[in-house]
């Protein structure tokens, strides 16, 4: 195990949201499944109780704590991408298998953990600061999934 995982709490399908991961983003692998050794409190004996997994490089493991504990938008994935194609992959990955999209690049998975879909052209915009940040982060607030020509553009005024 590494030093420092990440770990994420899931009803009970940290299984399934792993493959779904693996199966989404490259530099990501399912380790290991381990079942419970006996009962607990939101399962049994012999349930998938922990699943570790790497997640666009990132070390992780899933939790099936039940439902006391919820995702939220306090913590997400940041997926950056090189261009308008592979953003378009990775948004409607999550989104058009029952996700949800929000607003500036973010949306949620089914299981409700927040992803921000990142092309880099936004982050090389807000680097760059001044007026092409201003333009590029105001035309960013009108967005849900992000639009790399209309950044583009806006960057250039």
């Amino acid at each position: 195990m590494n030093k420092n995982t990440i770990c994420l709490w899931f009803d009970n399908d940290a299984e399934d949201a792993a493959r779904f991961y693996c199966e989404t983003f490259p530099d990501s692998e399912l380790q290991r499944v381990y079942r419970a050794p006996g009962d607990y409190p939101s399962g049994k004996e012999g349930d998938v109780l922990l699943v570790e997994f790497t997640v666009a490089g990132i070390p992780c493991v899933g939790l099936n704590g039940g439902s006391a504990f919820h995702h939220s938008e306090a913590f997400s994935f940041q997926i950056s991408t090189e261009d308008q194609e592979e953003t378009d992959r990775y948004w409607n990955a999550i989104v058009g298998n029952g996700g949800q999209e929000s607003d500036c690049g973010w949306c949620k998975d089914k299981w409700g953990l927040s992803w921000q879909i990142t092309p880099r052209v936004l982050m090389e915009a807000m680097a760059a600061g001044g007026d092409e940040a201003r333009r590029a982060f105001a035309a960013m607030m009108e967005m849900k999934k992000i639009d790399v020509a209309t950044i583009e553009a806006a960057r250039r005024g």
